[in-house]
């Protein structure tokens, strides 16, 4: 059997609460945004939830299927 070739996707989820005050939930959402974006809420290893990988053959186009 000829093996193929896979294109691997390997996703991994980092997940972290945070607690603030805020008039709703818009508010509470920019506010924890503006902080991350200015690094200070860090997710590292520590805060690791979950992997997934998904695989999709690659698939050639038959000029480069024909060449072979």
């Amino acid at each position: 059997m000829e093996k193929r070739k896979y294109t691997v996707t390997i996703t991994e989820t980092l997940k972290m609460n945070v607690e603030v005050e805020a008039e709703d939930e818009f508010e509470a959402e920019q506010i924890v945004s503006d902080r991350w974006h200015d690094s200070e809420y860090i997710l590292d290893a520590d805060y690791f939830t979950n992997v997934d990988f998904k695989a999709r053959e690659v698939v050639r186009k038959k000029a480069e299927r024909d060449e072979r």
